[in-house]
């Protein structure tokens, strides 16, 4: 099965960084492409971050709190063939 990342999204032209406020789904869970996955929060705006693919959440890489630039991964999925 492939290994896809999920990265913290850019939502807006100055956005450098973006703190996560919530994950929706937790290590181990099933998600479907477009779902939502987290809760992210920049200077300016609050966005949600959506599952790239579908399959199985295999590890978050940051926790609530953290602070990410942007485009760095967050997390990844095993995505189904």
């Amino acid at each position: 099965m492939a290994k896809i990342n999920v990265i913290m999204p850019k939502f807006g032209m100055t956005m450098k960084k973006g703190t996560i406020l919530e994950w929706k789904k937790k290590a181990g869970d099933r998600v479907e492409k477009g779902e939502v996955i987290a809760i992210v929060e920049s200077e300016k705006i609050t966005g949600e971050v959506e599952a790239p693919a579908s399959g199985t959440l295999v590890e978050i890489l940051h926790e609530v709190g953290d602070e990410v630039p942007v485009g760095e991964t967050i997390a990844i999925i095993e995505a189904e063939e």
